[in-house]
């Protein structure tokens, strides 16, 4: 049996699921493509077929929901915590938000 207090308490803040398109810019100037899964007021996670290092600090852009009124992406720092495979390439990379940049 798993004591999963630590992840219970991780998850305080509260989580809505959006499904949106990403883009986490990498220091050498190219982007990786990803969808944010998750986006709360303490973090968020996204799917993507990149594996970041433990602790590592991604830039982060998050396009509005389609067919909503059209507003700038949301650009944030997001410091990972964790990074789990989904098959296929892909992973899923949760995190806290450090900074919300524009």
């Amino acid at each position: 049996m798993h004591n999963r207090t630590g992840h219970d308490d991780r998850r305080l803040d509260r989580r809505i699921p959006i499904g949106c398109p990403a883009l986490i810019h990498l220091a050498a100037g190219s982007h990786v493509t990803a969808k944010c899964m998750e986006i709360g007021v303490g973090g968020m996670s996204l799917h993507a077929a990149y594996v970041p290092a433990a602790d590592e600090v991604l830039d982060v852009e998050v396009a509005g929901p389609e067919g909503g009124v059209r507003q700038p992406p949301l650009r944030v720092r997001l410091q990972v915590r964790r990074c789990n495979a989904l098959g296929a390439g892909l992973y899923e990379i949760g995190g806290a938000i450090v900074r919300v940049v524009g």
